[in-house]
């Protein structure tokens, strides 16, 4: 009998450790999030009423560090900027980063909404703008914020280390290069995995997409200098005009991604800026042109640069332009941004933890875009180790069944528009990426 009891004991307590090592089922994830979500749209509420622009975040590093050390994590904070790294070591196993971006835009927001920023500050050429969070940058904090808390509460599920990363300056291209410069992968752990996540604003809330491969886009930002001879607009033939050289360089570079580059590669060229002369009568000296460059491959990218040095200057030359007024292309190379490739495994692996969390019927695989995402830049680090970013639907339901029945656009990302459903837009993202964590952490 004795026996039996200490058998019976022995049994119960391996049951109890059992227990206490898996994994929340769906359903008790989900509660767990239910009951933090009121202090988590507290935070998306300060987050969205006090945005910051790039390279300025500091108000927004110092939030996000404050939280992290509530949650237990050592902290470093302006870093790369005023970036944050937390680090929650939980025992021997991977080292996984999540990773949110934290500045706004210099947009005035337009939503009416009665938490709607009302911020302003003066841009670079001392005028004064608005700021918003209309990228969503304030529901990736809040997400990645509530997936620390549920990960730090479900230690028991995991072992490894956790490596937060609240990264500024991504509309600019510049935060994920200055934190990897200063160190991100050597002075803390190298992860294993990378995971991140943005908001959709073509997708309703509690829906995710997903891309493996590539999801997001190179780009470039490009200026061309057009220089010309100018003179009186009676006498245009004493005269190289600039304007109409630039109006030839514009149709010409058309044909870069619909005769150059193949078919297969998608690719985009666009002119966004063209300024040139002051007056009706005058022929000017100069037009300046602005263009965004686009494509997955990286080989295209440099076709797309090539081209357009060669496309320039042979049009210059056609003309009779003299070396030194041949036409100048500048790539600003400090701008540039990677595709985001999404590692088909570990995007695979991720997709199945997000189907099982939130529901198949919730999981839609995305298409790839074309716009630009600097989270790229993790997975082409030396150590080239895996990434995957998922889009996390943000429109409330009912309002996006209404516009897609109706036939019309959806306000986009960037857009002084743009109001996500955040209640069940931050849950989703929180449950989404805990349980993605989780089973990275053990192997699934």
């Amino acid at each position: 009998m004795n026996h039996y009891h200490q058998f019976s004991a022995l049994a119960l307590a391996m049951l109890l450790s059992f227990g206490s090592q898996a994994k929340p089922t769906p359903q008790q994830l989900e509660q767990s999030v239910s009951q933090s979500l009121p202090q988590l749209e507290q935070l998306y509420l300060h987050l969205h009423q006090h945005p910051e622009l790039s390279y300025h975040e500091k108000q927004t590093g110092q939030r996000m560090a404050a939280e992290l050390k509530r949650l237990g994590f050592d902290v470093t904070d302006n870093y790369g900027g005023y970036g944050v790294v937390g680090i929650f070591k939980n025992g021997d196993g991977p080292t996984i980063m999540v990773r949110a971006d934290t500045d706004g835009l210099p947009i005035t927001e337009q939503t009416g909404k009665p938490y709607a920023s009302t911020v302003t500050t003066k841009d670079k050429d001392n005028n004064t703008v608005g700021v918003m969070h209309g990228c969503g940058h304030d529901i990736h904090m809040t997400s990645f914020i509530g997936t620390a808390e549920q990960l730090v509460k479900h230690k028991s599920a995991w072992k490894g280390t956790l490596m937060m990363v609240a990264q500024p300056a991504e509309e600019v291209g510049g935060g994920a290069k200055a934190m990897l410069k200063q160190g991100l992968f050597s002075e803390f752990p190298t992860p294993d995995h990378i995971l991140g996540l943005h908001v959709s604003a073509s997708l309703p809330a509690g829906q995710v997409g997903i891309t493996p491969g590539y999801a997001l886009a190179n780009v470039d930002s490009v200026d061309i200098s057009v220089k010309g001879k100018g003179g009186h607009g009676a006498y245009p033939h004493t005269t190289i005009d600039p304007v109409v050289l630039a109006a030839r360089i514009v149709l010409a570079l058309q044909t870069i991604p619909s005769r150059e580059v193949s078919p297969l590669a998608p690719n985009v060229v666009t002119v966004g800026s063209i300024h040139g002369g002051s007056k009706h009568n005058i022929i000017s000296n100069e037009v300046k042109l602005q263009l965004t460059l686009r494509s997955y491959d990286p080989d295209v990218r440099l076709q797309q640069i090539a081209a357009i040095k060669r496309i320039v200057k042979g049009i210059g030359i056609s003309v009779g332009l003299t070396e030194e007024l041949l036409p100048s292309v500048y790539v600003h190379s400090d701008e540039t941004i990677p595709s985001t490739y999404n590692d088909p495994q570990q995007t695979t692996k991720i997709s199945d933890s997000i189907r099982s969390a939130i529901g198949s019927e919730n999981v839609v695989e995305a298409q790839p875009v074309m716009a630009g995402e600097d989270f790229g830049l993790y997975g082409l680090t030396p150590e080239k180790r895996p990434i995957t970013i998922f889009w996390l639907g943000g429109v409330e339901p009912d309002k996006y069944q209404r516009v897609i029945e109706s036939g019309k656009q959806l306000p986009s990302l960037h857009s002084s528009q743009f109001a996500p459903d955040y209640p069940l837009t931050i849950k989703t993202g929180v449950r989404a990426t805990t349980a993605s964590v989780i089973d990275l952490f053990n192997g699934k």
